[in-house]
């Protein structure tokens, strides 16, 4: 989608693919990403990377699944 035709706070929108903890209120991963959920692999440092792959592995028994939602760091 071309950004000049999207509503002009999306188009400068930033988003996170969150990783939920089950058990800690207010705790989680969260990982920039675009409004599809896909982040950039490439862009993330090694400790990013093994973040995302450890939440990644946790599904369901650490972490709920990911959401994708607007990132509150503009």
């Amino acid at each position: 989608m071309i950004a000049d035709s999207l509503p002009a706070a999306e188009s400068i929108a930033r988003y996170e693919l969150r990783f939920q903890s089950l058990f800690h209120t207010g705790r989680a991963l969260t990982f920039p990403c675009d409004r599809q959920g896909e982040v950039q692999w490439d862009a993330m440092t090694e400790g990013a990377r093994a973040n995302f792959l450890r939440a990644q592995g946790s599904v369901g028994r650490e972490f709920a699944s990911p959401a994708v939602r607007l990132s509150d760091l503009h």
